[in-house]
């Protein structure tokens, strides 16, 4: 332990709220506070990002009818991911994939336009402003679990057609629609593994020492 240690209850909550963030699909209506709202955020803008270029962008969704158009959007794309599937595709549609319209609020976050001018960081790996970004998304996701907020990452849309439906400009991206909110409960587990879509590895077959599969 070093002298810049948080003390052990600091510690304890941080590893709860790590443990016990899940990605909901399940919302209370509700509403989140406008001072909630902006702390929530600011917690976002704090994320690390390669060369401090802050890449991501946030729309906050307000127009119930631009929310029914991003769920069909999404919509869209579940029909396309099951049919992808094959044989687990009427597996896959049973599955609740979004809150949109249940949740209090909903965020869009996106890569910004122009990212190409910023070198620092991303000369060999140009898909770091997408790893800044995903940090800013997991920032937000524990402060909401911390703040007893539930919140659900969607990915399933068509990049392309969510930047025309919202204006963005030629060259950003849209990462994800982020649905946040009060939640009846936490799910105990991933809701994946609750519904038997799928089970986490274990750390121990994921962890190598100085080389690729080699294992401690």
């Amino acid at each position: 332990m070093t002298d810049n240690a948080f003390t052990p209850e600091e510690r304890a909550a941080v590893y709860r709220v790590i443990g016990e963030r899940r990605d909901m699909r399940h919302f209370a209506g509700g509403t989140v506070a406008p001072e909630l709202l902006s702390r929530l955020l600011e917690a976002a803008h704090q994320a690390p990002s390669v060369g401090l270029m802050q890449p991501w962008r946030f729309i906050r969704i307000t127009r119930r009818e631009l929310r029914g158009r991003i769920q069909q959007l999404v919509e869209e794309e579940r029909v396309r991911t099951a049919e992808a599937l094959g044989e687990r595709s009427d597996e896959f549609m049973k599955l609740k994939v979004e809150g949109i319209n249940d949740c209090a609020e909903v965020l869009v976050a996106a890569l910004m336009d122009d990212r190409e001018r910023h070198i620092f960081g991303r000369r060999t790996l140009p898909e770091m402003d997408l790893a800044s970004l995903s940090c800013a998304i997991q920032n937000l996701w524990l402060a909401a679990r911390a703040e007893g907020l539930g919140m659900g990452w969607v990915s399933l849309f068509e990049p392309l057609a969510l930047a025309q439906l919202l204006g963005l400009p030629a060259g950003a991206k849209p990462l994800a629609v982020l649905c946040l909110g009060p939640v009846e409960a936490f799910y105990p587990a991933p809701m994946l593994v609750l519904e038997g879509w799928a089970q986490p590895r274990p750390l121990s077959e994921l962890l190598y020492e100085n080389y690729w599969g080699v294992s401690q």
